[in-house]
């Protein structure tokens, strides 16, 4: 997911896709600890993805403030 992606969307649609990213990444670590995890490098990229999802929240809230 880009930046160019997500600076199109508002709070809560931002809001909404961060909670979905979030169980995801949930979901994936039960998967590693039970040892099914087919792909590793997916946490990596989610914990990018909801760091730019923060990013872009904070941004917007800063500017409505």
């Amino acid at each position: 997911m880009k930046m160019t992606e997500l600076k199109d969307l508002s709070v809560a649609e931002l809001t909404a896709k961060g909670r979905d990213l979030r169980q995801e990444i949930f979901n994936l670590r039960l998967q590693q600890a039970s040892s099914q995890l087919e792909k590793p490098s997916r946490i990596r990229t989610l914990r990018r993805d909801i760091a730019r999802i923060e990013t872009q929240l904070s941004t917007l809230r800063n500017k409505a403030a």
